[in-house]
């Protein structure tokens, strides 16, 4: 039997539940489905934007930053650090580590400028929200929102123009910034290019130039003032607006309070504090030692290579041989000596033989209307103060020696094998119209002894002496040559002039003693040349005879009494130049008068070389005690009869003095007899005394009687 059909039949699986609100399913069912899809999206978006991040991320690490070319000023120093001038491109900068600046100073800068410095990675997300806050208050740009990361990215790499590409870029360095450098480094960095006005850029700069100290030696007022500068140079700067420049430093005072950097008291005395600022411009160095300053530029560029560009920008350092007391004495010496209302010049350089360091150096009167140095002019005769190279090349030759004698009295001499004559004077057409020795001719400058001794030793001797001591300037071998009518430089003349100073050892003048970089890493460091120029007994018997020109009788005698201590030298005169080139065993110095149009001198302008010269010399060795020249080996001192040069003897009827030989060349013959009182007391190598020997005293003056007149004076 078949089952009926009307039976119902089963389905397969489960039943289906029923919707209890079918409608608002419908309702929520696409907006599901398309939050589903966002969020899909959404998260795909994210992973884009996370890769995105992760690539600029490592797109920007492995960038480099762009070079910067922030200048730093260079420096010039003397020789105790004290700075003579700065080199600068319009910006004066000198860079400093993060130790070497007052930590108020750190503390008021960021206090100011970024108070979450240490807590951010370059941008400020909190600043920032604060600033928009602050800025919708007050309708207007109150408050900053850039971090010191991004100021310095600025700074350094980019203009301040407003545009969308300058703050992309401002971001990406600021990245790189932060990525490449510690926040030490960069605060370093910020605080030693930062603008603080008036052309000085960095915190050194800023102190030297408001306060005249070191950023090291900030106090907290100082500090409190300076951080508030850059905010706007021009209107806060102190020496622009005084009260702006206090109100500033009060909102700085009071952010270190609220951030716990100082005390309510530190605060309030920090205010209430009056600061000393220098006077505008103050620390800038155009009068000190102008002329050698513009020296010491010359020989690092010219003489040494280097770059201009580095001097001006490349922050290095020159230090010097310029002693600043030294070259304030040499600057004050002729201020004093010359008349306010001449025109006539001057210029002195002093140089310290032991080291062949240049002291001090003035190449005018007034730099400020004439920067040409005349310490260098080789277009001025020396005149009479050339003739030590004449008489020692005579001394050398052997022909000659100390008591050598010629008749002072008007002379026509013939040379050229006879075809030319030469007919030289005495000054005002003085002689003695009798014989004299070599000391008599150099202490009353006798130009007939002069040049009969060039006849006798040749011209061409006299210049090979002067080129082994330092003369470069050319030469003309002529009988005149003995008169100084061959234009020598200042500079040649106390640089040849010191090596007898220092016992005949040549040291070539330095005046750069070494150069380094804005990392201290020496770029230059002097290795002066030295050589024995003459024999030390050679140097001894120069200076025993241009001691006398100091003497009574001798042409510098008007400044002896200025000069407390042994000196020797030479006065040189013609009718457009006067020197006084002269030397202790401290310092050999130069000086010449004269006009630069080579107008004809009167006799009072004449004499002014002489005083400046003594008043120098006494200033500047103020604080050093006397010091006597040695008498080195080699060197024979006699008492000699001086009229006949014999030696002196008991019963010698003559004046006596004692005279200084190179050994083997001192006389041999006796004035009176010789048995009673042992021959002129004669001593090798100075046993006969180190006296200066002078000329025309009835008696005899010994060396201990010369110290004490030299100690009382």
């Amino acid at each position: 039997m078949t089952k009926s059909s009307n039976q119902p039949v089963k389905r397969q699986g489960k039943l289906r539940r029923a919707v209890k609100f079918p409608r608002l399913s419908e309702r929520l069912l696409g907006p599901a489905l398309a939050l589903r899809k966002w969020s899909i999206r959404a998260g795909l978006a994210a992973l884009a934007c996370l890769i995105l991040l992760v690539g600029l991320y490592l797109y920007i690490r492995s960038q480099t930053l762009p070079a910067s070319s922030v200048s730093q000023t260079s420096q010039m120093l003397d020789i105790h650090g004290n700075v003579i001038d700065t080199f600068h491109a319009g910006e004066n900068r000198r860079s400093v580590a993060l130790a070497d600046i007052a930590h108020e100073l750190i503390d008021a800068t960021l206090a100011i400028e970024d108070r979450r410095f240490y807590d951010h990675s370059g941008f400020d997300l909190r600043g920032m929200a604060r600033a928009v806050v602050v800025n919708v208050q007050g309708m207007s740009k109150l408050q900053g929102a850039s971090t010191l990361t991004q100021q310095l990215a600025r700074n350094l790499y980019l203009s301040h123009e407003r545009t969308w590409e300058r703050k992309l870029k401002e971001a990406a360095y600021t990245a790189q910034l932060e990525m490449s450098y510690s926040k030490d480094e960069i605060l370093a960095m910020y605080l030693n290019q930062i603008y603080y006005g008036h052309g000085s850029y960095g915190v050194e700069a800023a102190a030297m130039m408001y306060f005249g100290k070191h950023a090291s030696e900030l106090s907290l007022a100082e500090s409190a003032m300076l951080a508030g500068i850059p905010k706007g140079p021009k209107y806060y700067s102190p020496y622009m607006n005084m009260k702006n420049a206090k109100d500033r430093q009060y909102i700085i005072l009071e952010s270190m309070l609220e951030g716990g950097s100082i005390t309510e008291e530190q605060a309030a005395a920090a205010y209430a504090e009056v600061l000393e600022f220098q006077p505008f411009g103050g620390t800038e160095q155009e009068g000190f030692a102008p002329y050698f300053r513009d020296y010491i530029r010359s020989v690092a560029v010219d003489k040494l290579g280097f770059d201009e560009k580095l001097l001006n920008e490349g922050g290095i350092t020159i230090y010097t041989t310029l002693d600043q007391e030294v070259q304030a004495a040499a600057e004050e010496a002729i201020k004093n000596g010359m008349p306010e209302s001449s025109e006539q010049q001057a210029a002195l350089v002093s140089i310290d033989p032991r080291t062949g360091y240049i002291k001090a150096m003035v190449g005018g009167r007034d730099y400020s209307k004439n920067q040409y140095n005349r310490v260098f002019a080789s277009t001025r005769q020396p005149g009479s103060s050339f003739k030590p190279f004449l008489y020692l090349a005579a001394i050398r030759s052997g022909f000659m020696s100390p008591i050598t004698r010629f008749k002072s009295e008007p002379t026509v001499f013939t040379y050229d094998e006879g075809r030319k004559t030469y007919k030289p004077s005495n000054y005002g057409d003085k002689y003695t119209g009798d014989y004299i020795d070599m000391r008599k001719a150099i202490s009353g400058s006798d130009n007939i002894y002069a040049v009969n001794t060039i006849m006798t030793v040749g011209a061409e001797k006299v210049i090979e002496t002067a080129r082994t001591l330092g003369i470069d300037s050319k030469l003309t071998p002529v009988p005149a040559l003995a008169l100084g009518t061959s234009p020598v430089s200042p500079y040649e003349m106390a640089s040849a002039y010191g090596t007898f100073a220092n016992g005949g050892t040549r040291i070539e003048p330095v005046a750069i003693l070494r150069i380094e970089d804005r990392k201290g890493n020496v770029l230059y460091e002097a290795k002066p040349k030295v050589h024995e120029a003459i024999t030390p007994a050679e140097a001894y018997v120069m200076t025993s005879l241009l001691e006398s020109v100091f003497d009574e009788g001798g042409t510098a005698h008007r400044v002896e009494a200025t000069i407390k201590r042994p000196v020797a030298g030479k006065t040189g005169t013609t009718s457009t130049d006067a020197w006084l080139v002269g030397y202790t065993p401290e310092l050999a110095t130069a000086v010449w008068v004269g006009y630069d149009k080579d107008r004809m001198l009167t006799v009072a302008e004449a004499h002014r070389a002489a005083p400046i010269f003594a008043n120098f010399m006494e200033d500047a060795l103020d604080a050093v005690p006397p010091k006597m020249f040695t008498v080195p080996e080699g060197v024979v001192n006699v008492y000699i009869e001086q009229e006949s040069g014999k030696l002196a003897a008991a019963g010698c009827a003559g004046t006596t003095r004692l005279e200084s030989f190179l050994a083997g060349t001192e006389p041999t013959e006796v004035c009176g007899n010789a048995d009673v009182g042992g021959a002129g007391d004669s001593g090798a190598d100075g046993s006969g005394g180190a006296g200066k020997g002078r000329a025309g005293s009835e008696k005899q003056r010994s060396w201990w009687q010369d110290l004490k007149r030299w100690w009382t004076n």
